[in-house]
């Protein structure tokens, strides 16, 4: 089984009381209402700080338009009006709110560093990178700027030069939880594994409560082959948000990993529940059972997943496999042929169906099916092997003598040992 890797993100999350804000909100719009906001402003700052930090976008909007109408020259509240538009991704909005924010305070860092988080999402990031090293000119130590450039490099898959920016961030504030968070995604892209682990051991001990981040260190496990530390992680994250289905699928293949087969089944159970219309996840489920021989539920389950996804080349291929394993040969080969249509290079496709033709005792298409495979790899010890047995079941001994020949020429070893079993099958 593989692993199914979906990175969330769980960060700003903070504890307020939402009917204390609502009763602010409503005192400020009351100031406004009765004309006394300007001796009031304050106050309505405070509650538009809040509208932020709890992600009141339309209501922090409202205050700030109100106040912009009786002071609109002042920087701080056109930038709180970029802040909440970006929010809300008007970004183009956004951009043009920093942009009079900072013709008023042109040295305003908080204004620049979300100024670039506009242009970033508005695809110019020439521009965002341009408007962070403008902040770092201004401030060489702001662990921010170094963050969200390295941000920036890393979605443009230029990570070596993201984790240069990120530990530099982490340099300033070793206490950066999102830095050491995305340095262990970008050294786990790049397979520094262990150096991940190093990454996600110092963000848990920032953020212990971090459901994905024990999620990701447990994916590093499994990227390690240390499947019941995996095991581990997962649980944790489990623990933290039962509702994540990625942590219960890659626990449960973790669990396949070591053989532990009816735990694995327990587990993508669970993943399915959790997100039904995921074909990767009925696909897996199917996997789970067919390794607990489990042939009938595991065809419902790659049905499931092909409805879904009507193309699904796995699923089509390991339908064939399990409708073969209880001899229906027919919807087994008729399987097989869909597979191939999707992927005609696939040499296990080749080989199941020519598996799926000797059971049928059409073996002529079998002849054909491994020829195929010895087109894709003219060096198949198993395809010149089988060819060499089908061949002489038909009596067709010039063309078994030429494969066992080919056999003993490519691997010696293997032919004698190999040919010398099948003599002394055919002897007993």
């Amino acid at each position: 089984m593989e692993f199914y890797n979906d990175y969330p993100e769980e960060f700003d999350e903070f504890d307020f009381d939402e009917s204390a804000l609502i009763d602010k909100i409503a005192a400020s719009l009351e100031f406004i209402e009765n004309g006394t906001a300007i001796l009031n402003v304050d106050a309505i700052d405070e509650t538009i700080q809040l509208c932020l930090e709890s992600d009141f976008v339309e209501e922090g909007l409202l205050l700030v338009e109100s106040v912009l109408e009786f002071s609109p020259f002042n920087s701080e509240f056109w930038q709180y009006k970029g802040i909440l538009l970006n929010n809300k991704f008007d970004f183009v909005e956004a951009y043009f709110a920093f942009e009079k924010s900072l013709s008023l305070s042109p040295n305003d860092v908080e204004s620049l560093i979300n100024k670039a988080i506009a242009e970033e999402n508005l695809e110019m990031f020439d521009d965002a990178i341009e408007t962070l090293e403008e902040v770092l000119n201004l401030e060489q130590n702001n662990e921010e700027a170094f963050f969200n450039l390295g941000f920036l490099y890393e979605r443009n898959d230029m990570l070596g030069k993201a984790i240069e920016l990120f530990k530099k961030a982490v340099t300033i504030d070793p206490l950066f939880a999102e830095a050491w968070y995305e340095l262990g995604f970008c050294y786990e892209y790049n397979d520094l594994l262990d150096e991940a682990l190093s990454a996600y051991n110092t963000f848990l001990e920032i953020e212990p409560y971090s459901y994905s981040g024990w999620y990701n260190k447990g994916i590093v496990y499994v990227k390690l082959n240390k499947f019941q530390e995996a095991i581990d992680d997962f649980e944790l994250s489990i623990a933290l948000n039962d509702g994540f289905s990625s942590s219960w699928f890659n626990s449960g293949v973790a669990y396949a990993n070591l053989n532990l087969y009816e735990d694995a089944l327990v587990y993508i159970k669970q993943a399915v529940t959790l997100d039904a219309n995921d074909s990767t996840l009925w696909f897996t489920l199917g996997q789970a059972h067919e390794d607990l021989e489990q042939y009938e539920e595991a065809i419902k389950a790659y049905t499931k997943a092909l409805q879904i996804d009507n193309i699904l080349f796995d699923a089509f291929l390991a339908r064939a496999v399990s409708f073969n394993n209880i001899n229906k040969r027919n919807l087994a080969l008729e399987d097989i042929n869909k597979a191939i249509s999707l992927d005609s290079t696939s040499i296990e496709a080749w080989e199941t169906k020519a598996q799926i033709e000797i059971n049928l005792d059409e073996l002529n298409s079998a002849i054909n099916s491994y020829e195929k495979v010895l087109g894709l790899d003219s060096k198949s010890f198993n395809a010149w092997s089988k060819l060499a047995e089908i061949n002489s079941e038909i009596g067709n001994l010039k063309e078994s003598m030429h494969a066992v020949s080919v056999c003993t020429e490519l691997y010696p070893e293997r032919a004698n040992s190999y040919f010398g079993k099948k003599g002394r099958e055919n002897t007993s």
